[in-house]
């Protein structure tokens, strides 16, 4: 059902991108998303995959042009690739521009034909490190061989990959221009976020691994040529072009650097709660009117409703040597 109103927040930007958690589950526990022994949700709390199709449909009815499935780990979901098929019918019909995963990496061997085939093209692979022994200490459970191998088989299907690592003092320093040469070599393109202050994760540890992403902007330069772009893709980054290689590079800098004022994207967790920030503490419960009501009268009210509330911005903030504007929930909940 087409909604003739596009969802249009307090700012005037319009929302057009989605972005939705179908499990808070994942293979890996990495150090910086994850506790090691996680309280999973009950199933029962989580949306069915009829229930997420439901909801994805009913903004994309809205005007959302993207949708972007997140986790934990999206493929560890019992039966997803169910989920991926049906949704799949909205860029066939042209309602929806793309339809795109955020993974570790670990499963796409197994699944990146089909996603081929349904009409994903891009995906983003977390990979913090190409290190095998680093990579099992940060992801505590993962095989970076299995990663290398889903990466390879999701290219060898014609879907484009880019890399999402994340910035760590004293852990991936030192691979800065090694991650970013084999990037250019296989095709990718590679963003490079600040770790964000979620979840009970001990904020000593946060504060000794934060990397300012400025400051590895300043040694990337020592080695390339960066030219920024002005290209927005509906997420938080800021990309330059490195002109030795032609790649593009991204910064999402949530603690350094304010990108608020073009978001135009939400997120909905694996409940059905619809966050309008990231990093705030506020949101909607989408799973009540999804259970309560035959008809998404109900539903597209409370996506408007909050839609209402969506903030400027967040209050992210490493300064002072604290942490502030902490959320307590795991960045697993929220979807990645």
């Amino acid at each position: 059902m087409e909604n003739a109103a596009p969802l249009i927040d307090p700012f005037a930007r319009p929302i057009t991108y989605l972005r939705v958690s179908v499990t808070d589950r994942c293979d890996f526990r990495c150090t910086y998303c994850m506790a090691e022994h996680m309280q999973f949700l009950p199933k029962k709390d989580l949306l069915s995959l009829e229930e997420l199709d439901r909801l994805c449909s009913a903004f994309i009815g809205l005007g959302v042009r993207k949708l972007r499935i997140t986790g934990g780990e999206p493929l560890v979901r019992k039966d997803i690739m169910t989920f991926f098929r049906t949704i799949a019918r909205h860029l066939e019909k042209g309602a929806l521009d793309e339809l795109t995963l955020t993974t570790n990496g670990s499963q796409l061997k197994r699944f990146a034909p089909e996603l081929a085939a349904i009409g994903v093209r891009r995906v983003n692979v977390s990979l913090d490190t190409l290190d095998p022994a680093k990579f099992a200490e940060i992801t505590r459970w993962g095989r970076l061989e299995q990663v290398l191998d889903g990466i390879a088989a999701a290219r060898a299907a014609g879907i484009r990959v880019k890399i999402n690592a994340v910035a760590l003092k004293g852990f991936n320093e030192d691979e800065l221009f090694g991650l970013t040469e084999w990037c250019a070599t296989e095709g990718h393109d590679l963003t490079f976020i600040e770790v964000m202050p979620m979840g009970d994760m001990g904020e000593e540890a946060r504060l000794d691994r934060y990397w300012p992403l400025k400051d590895l902007r300043a040694r990337l330069a020592e080695r390339f040529t960066l030219h920024d772009l002005a290209e927005r893709t509906g997420g938080p980054a800021r990309y330059v072009r490195l002109e030795e290689t032609g790649q593009k590079i991204g910064f999402i800098t949530p603690l350094t650097h304010n990108f608020c004022e073009s978001c135009y994207r939400v997120r909905v967790t694996c409940t059905g709660e619809l966050f309008m920030c990231l990093g705030q503490e506020d949101m909607a419960d989408l799973r009540a009117p999804l259970r309560t009501a035959p008809d998404d009268a109900a539903l597209i009210a409370a996506v408007r409703a909050a839609i209402a509330r969506k903030p400027k911005g967040h209050d992210f903030d490493y300064s002072r040597q604290t942490v502030s504007g902490q959320v307590s929930r795991h960045m697993s909940h929220t979807g990645g």
